[in-house]
């Protein structure tokens, strides 16, 4: 049996993708004393909130809310750590309001996902009696 087509990207790996090349920048330009450090912290965090945004894309529903609930625990790390770097004036003011923003609206993305899942998955579960 060949498999269809993979289902089409949310909205939300797309944008975490373009979060991700504004880092990919920010990092390019990072102090070399916090490079392998701080900076490589944020990129594994940021790698691990493309990873499981990217495999909850393939999971059943009902597999689907862990997966979702660890990309959102990663994209709160990038958050930290991010900020961490911002306040020792590792990221510009610009690049860190840049990406902040477009990080704020992956966590709303990501959230309403989780939520409609939830939802979607209480609808069908029959009432307890």
């Amino acid at each position: 049996m060949i498999p269809g087509p993979p289902p089409a990207a949310p909205s939300a790996l797309l944008k975490t993708k373009t979060a991700y090349f504004i880092w990919f920048n920010i990092y390019n330009d990072f102090p070399k004393a916090h490079r392998y450090t701080l900076g490589g912290k944020i990129e594994d965090y940021f790698l691990g909130l493309l990873e499981n945004i990217f495999i909850s894309i393939y999971l059943p529903p009902e597999t689907k809310i862990p997966r979702l609930i660890l990309a959102i625990s990663k994209l709160d790390g990038v958050k930290f750590f991010l900020q961490i770097a911002w306040e020792n004036k590792c990221v510009p003011n610009e690049k860190y309001s840049l990406l902040s923003e477009n990080l704020d609206e992956i966590g709303r993305m990501l959230g309403g996902w989780k939520k409609g899942i939830e939802n979607n998955l209480q609808k069908k579960t029959p009432p307890n009696k």
